[in-house]
């Protein structure tokens, strides 16, 4: 099982590891939200423990990022919150359980493990492909054929997104949304950059650009038959 802790207490978030991986579970850790945002959209947690308060982006927004990109990571929410329409908010956010402060290990532990039982991630989803174009997301390598591309983290979001949905036409807002995660002050003209800047990587002795423009609303993979 591989787990990502979004905390940043620096004492709570050590603590958590320690007793994670003394149960032989594999441990990431990030004490800010930008920094948690960024591993969780890679798709290679099982389970992510998510703070609810934390620096540059709370816990809330990472829930709706992980939900509008689809991945299959469950989410455990931890907070000293506790009334009822707090709860609420977390749930809708798309957290998929709900921790209260303070809280027993013992109980953390069964928490984490019953999630990982409901989110088999044995289906496929440790590499994503369509045509020659392959994301491994365990070992984080991108490749088109037999050539390895060199991908900026909002490059790897973006053909993620794409790869996760091939064949459907993705609306700009879409992909703000997923890539860049409802940072409200990034303008969708920033898609048709990262757009040029991937197709110029996924240009590969000269083989067909595998992205489509959809005039008016945004782009398309091409599925295996070029549709």
């Amino acid at each position: 099982m591989h787990v990502l802790i979004v905390e940043d207490d620096h004492r709570m978030a050590r603590l958590l590891q320690e007793e994670l991986e003394s149960e032989q579970i594999t441990v990431d850790v990030a004490e800010d939200g930008h920094t948690g945002l960024d591993l969780v959209l890679r798709g290679m947690y099982d389970v992510a423990i998510i703070d609810w308060m934390l620096p540059g982006r709370d816990g809330l927004s990472i829930c709706r990022a992980v939900r509008a990109g689809r991945l299959p990571t469950a989410v455990l929410l931890l907070t000293a919150r506790s009334q009822i329409e707090d709860r609420v908010a977390g749930l809708d956010s798309g957290a998929d359980d709900y921790l209260i402060k303070p809280f027993a290990l013992a109980e953390l532990l069964a928490r984490v493990r019953a999630l990982s039982r409901r989110f088999d991630r044995d289906a496929g989803v440790d590499e994503l492909r369509q045509g020659d174009l392959i994301l491994d997301l365990r070992a984080h390598i991108a490749r088109r054929g037999d050539q390895r591309l060199e991908l900026t983290a909002t490059e790897w979001r973006l053909l993620e997104f794409l790869l996760r949905h091939p064949g459907q036409v993705l609306s700009r807002q879409q992909i703000l949304d997923y890539v860049w995660s409802y940072d409200h002050a990034v303008q969708p003209s920033l898609v048709d950059v990262y757009i040029s800047y991937l197709r110029h990587k996924l240009d590969q002795r000269g083989q067909p650009d595998p992205i489509e423009t959809v005039r008016g609303i945004g782009y398309r993979l091409k599925g295996d038959s070029g549709v």
